[in-house]
């Protein structure tokens, strides 16, 4: 099954999609990775979720990406009395370390790590800042507070922070035995929530261990300011706007997206734009013309991934927002400025064999008119450097690892095929020529570029670069327009 898109489709699982007929349907309608979404349900409802996409996947012969995004650390207001409490702008309120049933004068707060992160004139959001409070004094165990914003402050709301660092582990213990249920599962991607330093990463890489890739969620101002090392020390990178538009000023939410993508592309990392894409189609079958132009805009920044998350977990209209999700990208992809906007975001190019290599096959591509890019890659980078490059044409990626073909569902532009490991030139070149007939992207006489690693199966060469023309039975003959080039372990040309 191939997607005329180069945008991939993340969608959530939940009560709404989580039965097999909907996976499949999901799918066909354009899901290219499913998000088990840990913040709710059991780990024997994420094994049947994940049984029924693998079932799914044999059954498509088409590879399906998993991505089991952890919880994190919740900080949220203990329990008040009576269930709520009006508060008004001016009013003074007092947060208590330790204590049950509370009121305006002892709201429960049952997080040291807060306490220990405060200072007065430090600003704390409630219930998705709906609720602003500023910090007047602090004691042994509690704090005073004014109200700036006021509201309804009722049981369990969620506390953000904007402007502190907490010494606060992003893996909770419940976290910990979700990630061992995870990988034992088998899935293909870790979300790590509430990352607010590079250091948070290498925990959960270490648990990890290769098993899986880790993706870090943005969603703190204290993430941003190391943006660059946390990309570099990450699989792939998560745009998480819910927290993220909380915690920054709304206006500053679009520019932050467009450094925070490209940032990935420099580092040649996936990247995923997530949260309320299309939320008003959790109650209507049609998005709003803002979501519309929300979708097309994360398109048009170079974004991988467009993720669904409500809209698919727990809406009334999964497939549709699915279909809707689907039309937005190829609609945003076939516009005439979309090439030439794509290009002018791209970041300047590493002066590396490799990435030489990548970008000179997209290039060489479009000077030809090939239909497709053909990467033979062992672990992924070669695909995602040519991704990096953003073609104009599809990127067929061959690769003998089924966990690498899954974790390329994540990737821009690449349809990833299993295949045995090579050892010549001539089969690297016979097995590209059918595999581009058989998945539908070349017909014959068209002239294919291909790219690979020499020696074959070493990660991380991308050193070979070639085209040939199909013949009419789909395999390859000599005429090679343009001949080898190797990159020497020198670095010289051969």
């Amino acid at each position: 099954m191939r997607r005329h898109r180069y945008a991939k489709i993340v969608a959530t699982v939940g009560p709404a999609s989580a039965a097999p007929e909907m996976l499949k349907a999901l799918f066909d309608a354009g899901v290219d990775t499913f998000r088990l979404n840990f913040s709710h349900g059991t780990h024997e409802d994420h094994a049947r979720v994940h049984a029924a996409i693998r079932a799914l996947e044999q059954e498509s012969g088409r590879p399906i990406g998993i991505l089991l995004d952890l919880q994190g650390p919740k900080l949220r207001v203990g329990t008040i009395r009576d269930g709520q409490i009006p508060l008004a702008a001016g009013d003074t309120i007092r947060f208590v370390l330790s204590g049950a049933d509370g009121d305006k004068d002892a709201i429960p707060l049952p997080h040291p790590e807060i306490f220990a992160a405060l200072a007065p004139g430090l600003e704390m959001l409630i219930d998705d800042g709906r609720i602003r409070v500023c910090v007047t004094d602090l004691s042994d165990g509690e704090f005073g507070a004014r109200v700036i914003t006021g509201g309804i402050l009722s049981n369990r709301k969620g506390v953000n922070l904007p402007g502190a660092m907490l010494n606060l582990s992003p893996l909770t213990p419940k976290d910990r035995a979700d990630l061992a249920f995870g990988l034992q599962l088998g899935v293909d991607w870790i979300a790590l929530s509430f990352v607010q330093k590079p250091g948070d990463l290498i925990e959960a890489r270490g648990l990890i261990d290769g098993r899986a890739g880790l993706v870090a969620k943005i969603e703190k101002p204290s993430a941003l300011d190391h943006l660059d090392d946390i990309v570099r020390l990450s699989d792939a990178v998560m745009v998480a706007r819910g927290d993220l538009g909380v915690e920054i000023p709304q206006e500053d939410v679009p520019w932050r997206q467009k450094d925070i993508i490209q940032a990935c592309r420099r580092s040649v990392k996936p990247v995923i734009v997530a949260t309320q894409m299309l939320d008003s189609m959790v109650a209507a079958p049609a998005p709003t013309r803002a979501e519309a132009s929300d979708v097309a805009t994360a398109i048009y920044d170079g974004a991988d991934a467009v993720m669904l998350s409500a809209e698919s977990a727990t809406g009334r209209y999964p497939r549709q927002a699915v279909e809707m999700m689907d039309r937005i990208i190829r609609s945003t992809e076939q516009h005439r400025l979309y090439d030439s906007i794509t290009r002018a975001a791209q970041p300047d190019e590493d002066m590396t064999a490799p990435h030489a290599v990548a970008a000179a096959a997209a290039d060489l591509a479009d000077a030809i008119h090939a239909p497709v890019i053909v990467a033979f890659t062992s672990s992924g980078p070669t695909a995602l450097r040519i991704a990096r490059k953003r073609p104009a044409v599809p990127i067929l990626a061959i690769t003998p690892d089924e966990a690498v073909s899954r974790r390329l569902c994540l990737l821009w532009g690449a349809h990833s095929v299993l295949s045995e490991d090579i050892h010549s030139y001539e089969e690297m070149v016979a097995r590209a020529a059918e595999a581009v007939v058989s998945e539908g992207f070349a017909r014959r006489a068209d002239q294919i570029v291909v790219v690979a690693g020499i020696p074959f199966g070493q990660s991380g060469t991308t050193n070979n670069l070639r085209v040939v023309q199909v013949d009419t039975s789909g395999n390859w003959r000599g005429c090679q327009i343009y001949d080898s080039l190797v990159l020497a372990d020198g670095g010289g040309l051969t």
